[in-house]
């Protein structure tokens, strides 16, 4: 396949061009425009309550859904700045315009917004629990005494077992967030293609490949057009969008730091916990502009020196900023040496690969793993919040199962399908028109989990408890 070119990987085009009278007096670019859009969105705002690793969580310090995407912008904004100008003067890449720099830094401005605008109630644990399960009760399911099953595609029934958040964030921005259309928010193509992190369907998930992009799936069958239209706009086809590794780099720096932060906040690791685990380091950094462990002594002996009240605690929240930085320069190398695969669609890695950034990175998710997310507390959270999506995905696909169909539901039934929303409800209508019959079913289970997705944590819990006459 040839390159990918910059002129069309920006692709300002959207699935309905506006047709605004006073066009000639917005001064703002097309990736401006959609930087308003998200903010103004009522799923933008839902974020706030969604949580990002201590679900629940009554204190108000700790990150959310919407905090950790304001942050992933802003990383995602200064690596396309670096990378952009890294661009303009070394890449020889004579199509490359200062006005192209500028336009990578708003799209990856707006897609750290959204990359997680898709995903469930609970954090990345409700993407497991509902993946969970479509496992244990899709075989058990039948309709008209048929196997649900039996009644699905491959495709259609992979989209359930390998139920995935980035593949709803494609969905509800063109299609659930029902405003003006059934387009959505109508974002340009070169924002939408960025998102899609996985570029493959449900079909295409090959974890044995060791390329990142057919790890998991990137859009469900329902959405097969419209990733045909973006990625044809784009000329990406069937490869990772280059700006893709950007915000994958931007998110994983994010969240990585932050959630060391949060368990250190937490009381979940202490200073020394971080100081024994970057001596585990060694020798892994001689030669490296940034040393974890020398970094995180002289911050605690400045902290000293300027008597704050935790010379630990000024330590490790110091020693984060920092080591953002560091990292920061790791994925803009990570990108600009790997430029030329990046473009032609054949770079399998991620950007910290390969440079001294890996190691830390690496280090950092074990330790949140070992130290926070296999702990007692958040395994008890877990469990509450499993119990909360089991049930809700138990009555919500019991209801949805005759809706829009000649059977006749029971009462209680109808109530639960009339409590979703009327956005999701007109977005299978749409989809659903002149459909066969197992495509409609298929559309109508894909109706629970986008109104499961839509949920904030405290609707969800809200609504188990109504459901259960917890008053």
């Amino acid at each position: 396949m040839e390159r990918m070119e910059w002129t069309r990987l920006l692709s300002g085009k959207r699935e309905r061009e506006s047709q605004g009278r006073n066009r000639s007096a917005d001064l703002r670019s097309e990736f401006e425009k959609d930087y308003h859009r998200i903010i103004g969105s009522a799923s933008f705002r839902r974020l706030q309550d969604k949580t990002q690793v201590f679900p629940l969580d009554k204190s108000d310090f700790i990150r959310t859904r919407l905090t950790h995407s304001l942050e992933v912008s802003s990383l995602g904004k200064s690596l396309g700045q670096n990378i952009g100008e890294n661009i303009l003067k070394y890449r020889k890449n004579s199509g490359f315009t200062p006005k192209m720099r500028e336009d990578i830094s708003h799209i990856l401005e707006c897609a750290g917004l959204i990359h997680d605008i898709g995903n469930p109630p609970f954090g990345h644990f409700g993407e497991t629990a509902i993946r969970g399960w479509f496992e244990k009760n899709l075989p058990e399911l039948t309709f008209l005494g048929q196997p649900v099953e039996q009644l699905l595609d491959d495709q259609m029934k992979g989209d359930f077992y390998h139920f995935e958040g980035n593949a709803q964030a494609l969905r509800l921005v063109t299609r659930l967030h029902y405003l003006v259309d059934e387009h959505g928010m109508n974002l340009t193509y070169a924002l939408l293609n960025t998102i899609i992190k996985y570029p493959v369907p449900s079909t295409g998930i090959n974890t044995k490949s060791g390329s990142i992009r057919d790890k998991k799936m990137g859009y469900y069958y329902a959405d097969r057009e419209t990733f045909r239209k973006i990625t044809e706009a784009t000329g990406a086809g069937n490869r990772r969008h280059p700006l893709t590794f950007i915000l994958e780099a931007a998110d994983d720096l994010a969240y990585k730091t932050a959630d060391i932060e949060d368990a250190f906040v937490k009381g979940f690791i202490t200073y020394y916990t971080l100081e024994k685990e970057l001596s585990a380091l060694g020798g892994d950094y001689e030669g490296s502009a940034f040393q974890p462990l020398e970094k995180l002594h002289q911050l605690y002996e400045r902290g000293k020196k300027k008597t704050v009240d935790s010379p630990e605690a000024y330590a490790v929240k110091n020693w984060i900023v920092s080591a953002q930085g560091f990292l920061i320069s790791c994925a803009t190398f990570g990108f600009t040496s790997h430029y030329d695969a990046i473009m032609e669609g054949t770079y399998g890695k991620d950007l910290f690969s390969g440079t001294y950034g890996e190691k830390l990175m690496d280090l950092l998710g074990d330790m949140a793993y070992r130290h926070v997310f296999s702990s007692r507390a958040i395994y008890k959270m877990e469990l509450t919040e499993s119990t909360i999506l089991n049930f809700l995905m138990d009555r919500l696909v019991q209801a949805v199962l005759y809706y829009d169909t000649d059977q006749k539901q029971d009462s209680i039934d109808r109530r639960i399908v009339a409590f979703i929303s009327d956005n999701y409800k007109n977005a299978y209508r749409i989809q659903a028109e002149g459909r066969s019959e197992a495509e409609k079913l298929y559309l109508r289970l894909l109706l629970v989990t986008d109104y499961v997705c839509g949920m904030t944590d405290s609707y969800a819990k809200r609504l188990y408890q109504e459901m259960n006459g917890i008053i």
